[in-house]
Formats: structure tokens, sequence, C-alpha cells
């Protein structure tokens, strides 16, 4: 199924949906009308301490690109009042006044006629004259009839002869011209613009298209605009809206991977089931369980721990194992466009059963304090500086388009991951995870990347980063654990990269720690000698035991090696001085 179709889909399977030619938008302020068509001081609509807008079902926007276009019933204040930031202001005005002159012109509604006698005597100066509260400016107005607003709050809007109006107006802008809507396959007027997209990250805060054709590069066979791709006003509508809202701010069907922004839903036999398969999906890859109620959370808690384990999906939620269809659509900002980053449409049970894969994939111990990290967060060990929007563009979605279709990782996860190891001196579970599950996706390297410490692991780089860790270690016990700057912050870049340009001089300076350790505890002295051995021991004789270089493979073993290691031995009490208690301790 195509992206529009799976999304038209979803429309009409809303119990809520929005009316045809209707949207959600965020109102600040309404401005009662006497029947006469004087204003009343506005009323602020704004709930909390942030004083956040509140969503209402108006007429549906005008696509305006960089054009002047009024929107019907409601607008900004500078469309409206005449008053704000724009450098249009007089313009602007004067079109929302000219359209609802036009479209109301037979009318005989008493609210609407209020709203024409507003505009024939409205002039901006009246604002500040009627002392109207500066946080009006650059605000999203709305109309009501005062009489209606104090007996049920109705706005102008909802006025049966006001749909009415909007519903001419919209038919007096469809085209006569008729042609097979791509989506539903029926004939039908295509829609000239398609309503924006909104609520894609670091997109335009007047969204953007999905589908557009605003160069002549783009058109084709004399066309013009959506002719070029007929949708119908109808499908358009549909999947807009419903686009939109999944991708607002705690839909429960919205997560964000670096620039990707995701809209995920379901398609099941009953709402419950569609329902669950959502809560769960973000729950795994979101981070966060969206429930309501508790025993509701302490139900999908339950499914998520058993799936988490690895457990089958028919044991974990047996209503989700088989009709179940999941979409996932993640979107990314690309000038005055919505790019698509990926498209994944597949059984609920199958993308499940592939996100285990990658589970036990990442497995590595010692594990990350989280047992079960969002996605975003491995996401931030990609990033300078652990910031979000620093995570490298379209690392994300290549890397969620990996995990759900079972294909390789991205190879520049393997790089940049690597690449921040140097630049930052941190290595933690989190990283080590990554590299481990890139090992054996991509590479084929199960055996040599082990989920916990494999003392006979004989692969030179795994054997190098338990080297490494041991000297980082003696220097630590030598210095009694007082160190500035230990030999992973001085040396690890170079160590991993290009080990013999380091390993001499680190071997040299542990045999004078070690001598150090011998002075106070002989016996402890004995056992890291032991341990030296028996790493250096099981290393390829044929092979150089400090390679020149080591590749990008064997650098992400060097850091599981010394990720495991180094748990290993710090995990150890470092108070041991006499010979009985260090001989306690196993040689690894």
């Amino acid at each position: 199924m195509s992206i529009l179709a799976a999304l038209v889909r979803a429309y009409d399977r809303l119990p809520d949906a929005p009316p045809p030619g209707y949207s959600m938008q965020k109102i600040d302020f309404v401005i009662p009308l006497a029947a006469s068509g004087e204003p009343c001081m506005p009323i602020d609509l704004r709930k909390g301490a942030k004083a956040i807008a509140q969503s209402m079902l108006v007429p549906q926007p005008a696509k305006r690109a960089a054009g002047i276009d009024p929107n019907f019933l409601w607008d900004k204040s500078a469309y409206v009042l005449g008053v704000g930031s724009s450098k249009r202001l007089e313009r602007e005005h004067s079109a929302f006044r000219q359209l609802h002159e036009q479209a109301l012109a037979e009318t005989s509604d008493e609210g609407l006629l209020a709203l024409l006698k507003f505009l024939a005597s409205w002039t901006p100066e009246h604002m500040e004259d009627r002392g109207w509260p500066a946080e009006v400016r650059d605000s999203n107005l709305v109309f009501a009839l005062d009489s209606d607003w104090r007996s049920g709050r109705r706005l102008l809007h909802d006025r049966p002869k006001a749909r009415e109006a909007w519903t001419a107006l919209r038919a007096s802008k469809t085209s006569d011209a008729m042609s097979v809507c791509l989506v539903s396959g029926q004939k039908s007027s295509p829609a000239r613009l398609h309503p924006s997209i909104k609520g894609v990250w670091g997109g335009q805060s007047a969204g953007a298209s999905i589908v557009s054709f605003n160069l002549n590069a783009f058109e084709s066979y004399g066309h013009k605009q959506g002719d070029n791709a007929p949708v119908s006003e109808s499908a358009a509508f549909k999947y807009t809206t419903v686009l939109n809202r999944f991708l607002a701010t705690d839909s429960g069907h919205r997560i964000q991977l670096g620039d990707a922004s995701c809209a995920y839903w379901a398609d099941a036999s009953s709402a419950e089931a569609g329902q669950q398969a959502e809560q769960l999906f973000g729950g795994l890859f979101g981070g966060e369980l969206k429930v309501d109620e508790d025993e509701q959370a302490r139900i999908i808690g339950s499914m998520l721990e058993k799936i988490r384990l690895g457990r089958p999906l028919k044991e974990a939620a047996p209503a989700l194992e088989k009709g179940v269809r999941f979409y996932l659509l993640g979107l990314a900002p690309n000038a005055a466009r919505v790019s698509i980053r990926f498209w994944i449409e597949d059984d609920f049970a199958v993308l499940i059963k592939r996100y285990q894969r990658f589970l036990a994939e990442m497995r590595v111990e010692p594990g990350d304090s989280d047992p079960s990290p969002a996605l975003w967060k491995y996401l931030l060990e990609t990033a300078v500086l652990h910031k979000r929007e620093n995570v490298p563009p379209k690392l994300a979605g290549d890397w969620m388009n990996a995990i759900l279709t079972g294909q390789r990782y991205p190879q520049t996860l393997l790089a940049t991951v690597l690449m921040r190891m140097r630049a930052d001196k941190t290595i933690n579970a989190r990283r080590v995870a990554i590299l481990r599950a890139l090992l054996i996706r991509n590479l084929n390297l199960e055996e040599e990347a082990p989920v916990a410490l494999d003392p006979d692991n004989s692969n030179r780089g795994y054997r190098l980063g338990r080297l490494f860790a041991l000297y980082e270690y003696i220097q630590s016990a030598a210095q009694g654990g007082k160190v500035n700057a230990t030999i992973k912050d001085k040396f690890y870049g170079s160590a991993c990269t290009r080990p013999r340009s380091v390993f001499p001089l680190l071997e040299k300076g542990s045999a004078h720690h070690l001598s150090k350790i011998g002075k106070q505890s002989p016996g402890r002295r004995v056992n890291l000698e032991k341990r030296l051995g028996s790493i250096m021991q099981n290393m390829s004789p044929e092979a150089d035991p400090f390679p020149s270089t080591l590749t990008l493979a064997d650098q992400a073993l060097f850091a599981l090696g010394y990720h495991h290691q180094r748990n290993a031995m710090f995990e150890q009490p470092q108070h041991e001085s006499s010979m009985d208690q260090a001989d306690k301790e196993p040689v690894a």
C-alpha cells in the first residue's frame, strides 16, 4: 500500500476525524461581536502558566506559500485586525475583508452580518484606543456573536449558515477538470495545492508539503501544480489531516529519532488491538509508556517486559500475533518540502521479531544502567556533546529502517561511534553495544564479539583492548586510584588505531607501575603479571602483537575487549594487599 493510501485509510478509521474542510488549529483569543458589529474585549483562551493556545476545530487554513491568502472566519491578527509584525499588514487585512465581503454578500445570518459590519468599521488604531491587550498581536483569532458566546460559548464558524458559506466557498475554488485520483482510483477534481504538513522537527513553522510542484522544472506535459500527480481534494485533505494529528506532540503516534520525525499507526481488526500495538511500539522505541489508566499501563508494561526478554509475541501479546498491520513513516525537513526518510509497512509480529533480533545483537555485559534504553538514547552516543541536533543527518532513519527490515546497519554508524570514542575518550556500555551489533550483523563476527569477557578470544583487536584496560588498571592501582589523567585519556585514540606507536611505551610504563605495586603488595603484583601473561600468550603467534594499524572492525573489537576487561578489573576490590587475597582473584 502506498504512503498516501495508508494515511487515507488511517483517517477513515479515526473515531473523531474532523469533517472535510476543517482542521484543528491553535487559537489564542476569541473576539465577541455585538449584533451591530461592535467588538467586545477579546477573551483569552490560552491556558496554564506558559499561556498555551487552545486547539479547536476551524475552517481549514489556506496554503499560503509566499502569497497573501486569508483564512475564513479566523486568522492571525495581521489579517483579522491589520496589526502585528508582518510587513504586509494593510494588504493582508484588506484581503481578509474582501474575502468575507464576497463570500457573505448574500447572507442574512445575524452573526455573519455582525462580522461584515465589524470589518467595515474597524481600523488598526482601534486596538490601542480600546485598550486591548498587547498579546492579541501576532495571535490566532476567532469570532463569536456575543449572545452565542454568553449562552453556550458557540463560535461564529460553528453557526449553520457559516458552515454553508464555507462549503460554498470551497466549492467555488474547486477546478472543473476531472481526473483519476492516484489514491482512490476514482474520477474527481484534483487538489491544486495540498494542505501543509506541520510538526516535522526542524521544518518551517508554517508547514511544508510532501507533494508539491512549485517550479517549472517539476512540471510536465503542460500540467500545473497538483495536476502533475492528481490527488483528489478529499484524499489530500484526509492524508494531511491524519498525518498532522500523528505528528502532534503527545499524540501517541510519534517518536523523534535524530532529524527524523516518525509517525506510526496500526491497522487491526479491532480498535483495542490497534491501540495496544501502537502503545507497545511507542514504549519500545520512544522509551515512554503513554497509557492513562493504571491497570492498562500494568498490562502494557508486562507485555513490554516479555518482548524485551525475547519471549515470542504469541506469549507476550496473543491478540497481536496475527491480523495487525503496522506502518511507520519517517519524515525530515527539506526546504519547502518534507523529505521521506523511510517507509515501513509489515505485520506487527514480524517487526517485533526483528526488534528482538536487534536487542540480542545489542546485548553486552556489563550492560547499561538503563535496562532498555530507547533508540534515541543510543543515537545521542553518535552526537557531539550528546545533543540531539548533532546526530548525523540520515543516520537515525537508516538505522531504524535497518532494525525493522532486517537489513545491514548503516556502515556510517560504525565510523561515527569509533570517532566519538576517540574524540571524547568515553567507552560506555551503549557505544560498545552498538559496535557489537555492527560486528555481528554487518561483518558476521558473532564468535569474535562475545557478550561478556571471553579470556579465550584470540582476536588481536579484542586482546589489545583487554591489554590496554589492564595497563590502565595497573596505573590506577600504583597511584592509589588518584589519577588526574589515565592512559585512556592520553593514548586511547592512538592505541586503538596505531598500536605499534603506543603499546611499547605503555609496556615500559606498566613495568614501573608494577614495581611500585610490588613494594606495597608483592602478591598483587604477581597476580597482575599473571593477567598480563595470560593475555599476551593467547595472541596468535603468527600475527604481530602490536600491528602498525587496526581496521575499523578491529577497532570495534578493541573497544569491546577494553569494556569487558576494564569492568572485570575495576569490580575487584582495590584494597587487597596480601598474597593470599590476591591469589583468590581469578586469572582472566
